[in-house]
């Protein structure tokens, strides 16, 4: 790997990684959407959660695309996808789109992951926000 620099690889690595749990991890794309559609809701108790899965259509396009991957890649959503999205080949871009149209029709699992990872919620333990 001579030429490549370390800090390239590692971005690499991410990208290519197919964890869950950094895919759950809202961080930066969701903060400003949390700090806007949940101000003045105190963290704990699953509140930050519960907000943000009642905005679920209103989060910016930067976070709604963290949530997707969540849905798209999460076993939680496995069965959301195959019923509302039967018939479009992955690797396209189409389930994204296809779930995004969606996002009214989403099982109550599939739409907690969803708010959880908006929320900071990892797939394994991250508390109750």
């Amino acid at each position: 790997m001579a030429g490549i620099r370390p800090g390239l690889v590692i971005v690499i690595a991410l990208l290519l990684s197919d964890s869950i749990a950094l895919a759950q991890q809202a961080g930066p794309p969701c903060t400003g959407d949390i700090k806007t559609l949940c101000a003045g809701v105190s963290p704990g108790e699953g509140r930050i959660k519960a907000c943000i899965k009642s905005h679920l259509n209103d989060v910016s396009e930067s976070c709604r695309d963290r949530l997707l991957t969540v849905a798209v890649t999460g076993k939680i959503c496995k069965a959301d996808v195959a019923k509302l999205c039967a018939g479009i080949a992955p690797g396209t871009g189409g389930i994204r789109q296809c779930i995004k149209s969606h996002v009214a029709e989403l099982s109550e699992p599939c739409r907690d992951a969803m708010s959880g990872a908006a929320a900071g919620k990892k797939l394994l333990g991250g508390g109750d926000l």
